[in-house]
């Protein structure tokens, strides 16, 4: 039983309302543990002063340059003695989570019992960064609770300018959509880069994330400095059983209101059988006896909506791999910026073309490392050198699918266009 609470009549206006609150769980956890007391204590000074009191400092384990966010406390009386002592230190160890996130009860449990032991109980499954967040623990505890979780098969994520955690989907495991093995991707990756994750000397952060297919569940396009999403480059497939049975179900109106009036290129049309072209680029499937699905995938930019909407009846082709984007990132300095695709189709099926990936990601932080400054992610790094030198040093050629939206762009020039359309050509027929 822990010490008497205090009272937080503030925190209280946050248990209000239908959703659940941080607070309660606070509360909950603050019955057995002092160091949860004197947290909301000081989180409630916190919301009448309306000043946070948390500052930094240097805490870790040995062997790690990051991996743990030191917080202590900055509200301390006349005698300069903390006034909530109990929750003096209060330290977040981020952990690696698996890639794909797949995770057993018993180490569930096992994350509890070692957290309810040397920590406060307060655990986040994930974090903005995407590790798992071991909240509120002090310095003496800090090293035996790595060592416990260590001994678990776990490590420490990153911190600082450093290679940063990564994420992946759940992936094939779990999703029929996935283009490519996430799981073995990030972790050949992350494997490559550890000494540069748990000892910063980068100029900034870098974050790689995984994604098995356009739909993006990582957010990694807008969330990191290097990308993988996977896609196709041959035609959807489709079921002509399970396009019968969805429309059986949903009809015309949603076919027309929810598919194709949704599609950005329009190129998913409805027709009378009698009316859908046949060609080589050319997906059609019948959904009754009158009517059909037609879908030019040369206009077809995998947007996945109507692979969403009608799943098992459309699907990713089967010439599956992987678009590279560097230069993601959210706010500060020049504001969020999307990742710039720099190899549009990759395959990663075999152990040889992961490694690929591998040395790629490789350059482009060594590349990193040498030339951008202090505080500079890699998309600001890009938008100050041009992505025109990036390109160059990382020996990648120019291609037309790099460029947003090559339709609407009016600096694209015409001269040379035949020789440029037979080098392209010649490319695909090589890969």
């Amino acid at each position: 039983m822990a010490k008497k609470m205090y009272d937080t009549p503030n925190l209280d206006e946050l248990e209000k309302g239908e959703w659940p609150s941080f607070v309660t769980g606070l509360k909950r956890l603050a019955k057995e543990k002092d160091l949860m007391v004197d947290l909301l204590g000081q989180l409630e000074t916190s919301y009448k002063t309306r000043k946070g009191y948390w500052k930094g400092g240097t805490v870790g384990v040995f062997g790690y340059g990051g991996g743990v966010i030191p917080r202590f406390t900055e509200l301390k009386d006349e005698n300069g003695q903390p006034v909530y002592k109990d929750a003096a230190e209060f330290h977040t160890l981020r952990v690696m989570p698996p890639p794909g996130m797949h995770y057993d009860t018993g180490t569930l449990r096992q994350f509890c019992d070692i957290w309810e032991k040397h920590g406060s109980g307060l655990i986040a499954f994930h974090g903005q960064s995407g590790d798992i967040m071991f909240q509120g623990c002090s310095t003496e505890n800090v090293q035996k609770a790595f060592d416990e979780i260590n001994e678990m098969g776990f490590d420490l994520g990153g911190a600082g300018p450093a290679v940063r955690t990564s994420m992946s989907c759940v992936g094939a495991a779990r999703c029929e959509q996935s283009c490519y093995d996430e799981a073995q991707a990030h972790r050949a990756v992350l494997n490559t880069f550890l000494d540069d994750l748990h000892r910063p000397s980068l100029p900034y952060k870098f974050k790689f994330k995984f994604s098995g297919c356009p739909n993006d569940c990582m957010n990694a396009i807008q969330r990191s400095d290097m990308a993988v999403i996977g896609t196709w480059r041959d035609n959807i497939r489709s079921d002509e059983a399970l396009a019968k049975k969805w429309f059986a179900k949903h009809g015309m109106d949603e076919l027309v209101n929810d598919v194709v009036a949704r599609c950005p290129t329009k190129t998913f049309q409805v027709k009378e059988l009698k009316k859908i072209k046949k060609g080589e680029h050319i997906t059609s499937v019948a959904v009754s006896d009158t009517h059909g699905v037609e879908i030019d995938n040369q206009d077809c930019v995998r947007c996945m909506h109507c692979i969403n909407v009608m799943t098992g009846a459309l699907a990713p082709g089967k010439d599956k791999g992987a678009s590279v984007l560097v230069g993601g990132k959210s706010h500060l300095k020049i504001g969020g910026l999307m990742g710039t695709v720099v190899i549009p189709f990759m395959k990663l099926d075999t152990e040889e073309q992961v490694e690929k990936l591998v040395d790629f990601a490789q350059r482009t932080i060594d590349f990193f490392a040498e030339n951008a400054l202090e505080h500079e992610r890699t998309g600001e790094m890009i938008e100050r050198i041009g992505l025109a030198n990036f390109l160059d040093a990382m020996e990648l050629d120019v291609d037309p699918a790099m460029i947003n939206s090559p339709r609407m762009n009016p600096y694209v020039r015409t001269d040379g266009w035949d020789d440029e359309v037979a080098k392209i050509k010649a490319k695909k027929q090589a890969a």
